[in-house]
């Protein structure tokens, strides 16, 4: 059973409070609370307001009719919700809740005292929810990446080498040329140009050697 006492801390009507409670109580889901409830003051005649509570699990928008013998639920869970807001006015406040899908949600004449209330309650429980979606959607692409493998390149296959010709023409050797031996006449001129250029003659003797040799041919 709902205590109808928590929901009376902002001046809210207790006679609608306790008329949505009894109704609201059969409507809870397991493990869904109730967390706060405000009720519409109109500024002229308030016999039939509309009230809006936040559970854990969605927003319930609880409107009379049939001049209040009968009661009109609707709610919205936080799955379908973008977010919610509220705006103060001359008269109240304006609480706005805004669906991911449709049209806005907007209830006038709330007391501001109780938007600004309704408003943290709502706000809390949509970031909680959002919170676990993002945990869920984390772990579940954790779980769904597959381990990371390392390529290998695959291993080269022998390559057969192809046996030789067992008669196999042999390398050509390499020609060697031979050397012809420096005659006598070469020697001597290549021994005094020597001579010459270590200083040991002049250009004189150089050049009368030079001719002496030459004319011994």
């Amino acid at each position: 059973m709902i205590l109808i006492d928590r929901f009376l801390s902002d001046e809210q009507d207790p006679k609608a409070v306790e008329k949505v409670l009894g109704k609201l109580n059969d409507m809870l889901t397991s493990n869904e609370e109730l967390i706060y409830m405000a009720v519409q003051k109109k500024p002229a005649v308030n016999l039939l307001p509309d009230c809006i509570a936040v559970s854990n699990k969605r927003i319930f928008y609880c409107e009379p009719g049939n001049f209040g013998i009968t009661m009109n639920f609707k709610d919205i869970s936080w799955k379908s919700i973008k977010e919610v807001s509220f705006k103060e006015e001359l008269f109240g406040s304006k609480f706005i809740c805004v669906p991911l899908h449709g049209e806005n949600i907007i209830t006038e004449y709330i007391p501001k005292v109780q938007a600004r209330k309704l408003y943290q309650a709502a706000y809390e429980q949509l970031e909680s929810f959002k919170e676990q979606q993002r945990q869920l959607d984390l772990e579940e692409r954790r779980s769904s990446t597959s381990p990371v493998t390392v390529n290998t390149l695959p291993t080269p296959e022998p390559v057969e080498e192809e046996p030789q010709a067992f008669f196999s023409q042999p390398l050509a050797a390499p020609i060697i040329q031979a050397e012809e031996p420096e005659d006598e006449t070469t020697l001597k001129l290549r021994k005094l140009k020597s001579l010459y250029d270590k200083h040991l003659i002049t250009q004189e003797e150089y050049e009368a050697k030079k001719a002496d040799i030459l004319d011994s041919l």
